[in-house]
C-alpha cells in the first residue's frame, strides 16, 4: 500500500498515521470531510453504502477514496463498529488558517466494538463489555476472565474451569475479547463465543507489570484489599484490559473505581445453550418472537434495564436476597400510589452511570450536565419518597442514597438554564448538544466572558452608533461602516464629500465614485470584535473544564445513586408486571419439590391470538 500512495506530504502523514493502528479503519480528517483511502475505502464504502471513487496520486495508478462530511460521524461511526471494526479517528490538531504548512493530525480516539463511550453506538438498556480471557494451563486448567464496561466503569473479575468461564461468557455477552495470540486457537476450541476477537501479544498478560498498573490505577500499596494478592490469573486479565485501553488512548479512566470479583455461590452460572433456548434475553425468532426479558422489563431508566438484564441472566440462588427481593416487589405492589408517583420520578431520570463516566473522561454535552443536576433533583424527590413509606425494606434503600445538594450547585451555578436572546432567536442556556454551539457558562461566573458576549452580541448595535455619531460629527449624510477580509472594518464616503474627511481618518482604498477609511476607535473596535468569538470559545473551555473537575470529584457517589436507582427501578418493573399480568408471588424455600398450579408462560401467552 505504501508505494502506491505514498507521494504527496498529505498522503505520507496518513500512511504514517495508518501504520499505528493498520487492523484499522482510519478516519483521516481534511478540511470537513473525513476520508478513508485504498483498502480502508473500499472496506468503508461496502459497510456503509457511499460512493468509491479513485483519483490519481501521482506515479501511482490510483488511490481508491471514499467520505463523508465530518458532521455526519455519529451517524455513519456505529455502522463501522457494529460490523466489528476497529476505527481510528484522525482529527486535525490545529486551525488550517494559522498554518502555511500541512495541518497537524493525530489519532484522537480509537473505537472498537468493546471500547465505546458514544451514544450513538452503545445501546441504553445492554451493557457494552470489553472481555480478557486467559488460558495459562492449556485446555484442561483452570483459567480467567475479566468484563469491563469503560461506559459505566463496571469492571469485574473471575477465575475458573473453562467451563465456568464458557457460562460468563454467555451471561455477558461481550463485544469483543482479548486473547493471547499465541491461545487463540484455543478459544475457538474450547468456546462458543463467535463475536469480534483481538489478539494481543503475551506481555499485556504479564502477572507482575499488571499488578503494578492495578495497583497504581486504583491507588493501593498492594491488591488485599481487592481480594486479588494471590490470585495471578485474575490480575493477569485485569491488567490486560488496563493494558488495551492505554493502547486504544482511552487514558482517563477515573471512573473506573474498583475491580469485583464475581460470587460464584449467590448465582445460578447459564449457558449460552439455556439461555437461548429458554429465550430469556432474545427470541429464537427475532423478527416475531420476543423474550422473556420483552415481557418483564418495563423499567424506566436505562440503569433500570441493564440491571433487570443482568438478574435474568444471573439468576439467584441465595434464599435470603430472593425473600427480600419479593417483599419488597409485595411493598409496591399493594402501594400503588407510592409506586405510581415512584415511576413518575423515574421518568425523569437520566443514565446516571454513563453520566458520571463521560464527566470523568471529558465527553459530557452541557445539555447532559443540565440533565444531570435535573436527574438528581429527581433522586432527591425519590429518596424522600421513599423515606416516609411505610415499607422498612424502602426505607432501606432510600438510606443508601447519596447527597447531591452541593453538586447540584454547582451545576446551576455554572450552567444558567435561562432563556436568552441572539440574533432574534430564543436559546436555552446550557442545552448546548456540544461545547461552542451555543452560549454554556452562565452570566455572572466570569466578568470577562460577560463583557466579550455583550461586545459579541451587540456588534450591530454599536456599528451604527459609530455610523451615526461620525455622520453628525463630519457632516457627511452617505457614509457608511463595512467590512471586507482585506481591510476589515472601513467607512466608505463618496467622493462629492472628501472635502468633510476629518484629519484622524486615514485612506486605505480609492475606487471610482467612493473612498475608503479607517480610524483608530474603528480599528480598535475591529481588534475587540473579531477576537471577542475566538476568546468566548477559550474561556468558555476552560470553565467548562474546571466544572468537569468538579464532577468528578462525585464519580464514586453518582456510581452509588445509579446502583441504588437501578435497583428501585428493576423492583418497581417487576411490581408493575406483577399487577398488570396477575402474577402470583411464588414460595420459594430449599426443599426438592416444584408445585405449579394454574401456571401460565409469560412468553407463550403473549403469542397466543386471544
Amino acid at each position: 500500500m505504501a508505494k502506491k500512495i505514498a507521494e504527496t506530504p498529505l498522503m505520507k502523514q496518513y500512511l504514517e498515521l495508518k501504520g499505528k493502528h493498520p487492523d484499522a479503519i482510519l478516519l483521516f480528517r481534511v478540511g470537513d470531510f473525513y476520508e478513508t483511502f485504498s483498502d480502508d475505502a473500499i472496506a468503508a464504502a461496502e459497510i456503509l453504502g457511499i460512493t468509491l471513487t479513485r483519483r490519481a496520486n501521482g506515479s501511482a495508478m490510483h488511490v481508491e477514496l471514499a467520505g463523508f462530511p465530518h458532521h455526519a460521524l455519529d451517524s455513519y461511526l456505529p455502522k463501522l463498529v457494529r460490523a466489528g471494526r476497529r476505527v481510528a479517528i484522525c482529527d486535525q490538531l490545529e486551525d488550517p488558517k494559522l498554518t502555511k504548512k500541512l495541518v497537524k493530525r493525530g489519532i484522537t480516539e480509537l473505537v472498537t466494538p468493546g471500547v465505546v463511550l458514544g451514544d450513538n453506538v452503545l445501546r441504553s438498556k445492554e451493557n457494552n463489555y470489553l472481555a480478557a480471557l486467559y488460558l495459562p494451563s492449556g485446555e484442561q486448567g483452570p483459567g480467567s476472565i475479566a468484563f469491563l464496561d469503560i461506559s459505566t466503569g463496571e469492571f469485574v473479575v473471575s477465575e475458573g474451569s473453562p467451563e465456568h468461564l464458557e457460562k460468563l461468557l454467555s451471561s455477558y455477552q461481550p463485544k469483543e475479547v482479548l486473547v493471547e495470540r499465541s491461545t487463540r486457537s484455543l478459544l475457538d476450541r474450547l468456546f462458543s463465543y463467535r463475536g469480534f476477537v483481538f489478539e494481543v501479544e503475551d506481555w499485556s498478560f504479564a502477572v507482575e507489570n499488571n499488578r503494578r498498573k492495578l495497583t497504581t490505577h486504583f491507588g493501593l500499596q498492594s491488591l488485599k484489599g481487592l481480594g486479588l494478592e494471590q490470585r495471578p490469573t485474575s490480575i493477569a486479565v485485569a491488567g490486560a484490559i488496563l493494558n488495551y485501553l492505554e493502547l486504544t488512548s482511552h487514558t482517563e479512566l477515573g471512573h473506573i473505581t474498583t475491580l469485583r470479583s464475581i460470587d460464584r455461590l449467590s448465582y445460578m452460572r447459564l449457558d449460552s445453550f439455556t439461555l437461548r433456548s429458554l429465550e430469556i434475553l432474545a427470541p429464537m425468532n427475532r423478527e416475531e418472537g420476543k423474550s422473556l426479558l420483552d415481557i418483564i422489563d418495563r423499567t424506566e431508566t436505562a440503569m433500570g434495564g441493564r440491571l433487570l438484564r443482568h438478574w435474568l441472566s444471573f439468576p439467584l440462588i441465595d434464599l435470603d436476597e430472593i425473600h427480600r427481593r419479593q417483599r419488597i416487589v409485595g411493598d409496591l405492589v399493594r402501594g400503588h400510589e407510592l409506586r405510581r408517583t415512584f415511576t413518575e420520578l423515574l421518568l425523569g431520570i437520566g443514565d446516571l452511570e454513563r453520566m458520571a463516566s463521560k464527566a470523568v473522561v471529558g465527553r459530557i454535552s452541557p445539555r447532559e450536565v443540565r440533565q444531570l443536576a435535573t436527574s438528581l433533583g429527581q433522586v432527591e424527590q425519590i429518596g424522600l419518597l421513599l423515606a416516609s413509606s411505610d415499607s422498612a425494606e424502602l426505607q432501606k434503600i432510600a438510606s443508601r442514597l447519596q447527597p447531591m445538594g452541593e453538586l447540584i450547585s454547582d451545576i446551576e451555578h455554572f450552567v444558567d438554564y435561562a432563556l436568552f436572546m441572539k440574533d432574534g432567536q430564543v436559546f436555552l442556556r446550557g442545552d448546548a448538544a456540544a461545547l461552542g454551539r451555543g452560549i454554556t457558562i452562565a452570566p455572572g461566573v466570569n466578568s470577562e466572558l460577560d463583557e466579550l458576549r455583550r461586545l459579541s452580541s451587540h456588534g450591530k448595535e454599536y456599528l451604527l452608533e459609530l455610523q451615526r455619531r461620525e455622520s453628525e460629527r463630519t457632516g457627511i449624510p452617505s457614509l457608511k461602516v463595512s467590512y471586507n477580509n482585506v481591510f476589515g472594518y472601513y467607512i466608505e464616503v463618496r467622493s462629492t464629500h472628501n472635502d468633510k474627511v476629518p484629519e484622524d481618518w486615514t485612506r486605505k482604498q480609492t475606487l471610482a465614485n467612493a473612498e475608503r477609511y479607517i480610524f483608530p476607535e474603528l480599528k480598535e473596535y475591529e481588534e475587540k470584535i473579531l477576537g471577542a468569538e475566538e476568546r468566548i470559545a477559550s474561556l468558555e473551555g476552560r470553565l467548562y473544564s474546571e466544572l468537569l473537575v468538579r464532577l468528578s470529584r462525585f464519580v464514586r457517589p453518582l456510581q452509588q445513586d445509579a446502583r441504588v436507582i437501578a435497583e428501585l427501578d428493576c423492583l418497581s418493573s417487576l411490581a408493575e408486571v406483577a399487577v398488570t399480568e396477575r402474577y402470583a408471588c411464588p414460595v420459594v424455600d430449599d426443599g426438592f419439590v416444584i408445585d405449579i398450579r394454574a401456571g401460565r408462560h409469560p412468553v407463550i401467552e403473549k403469542q397466543l391470538p386471544f
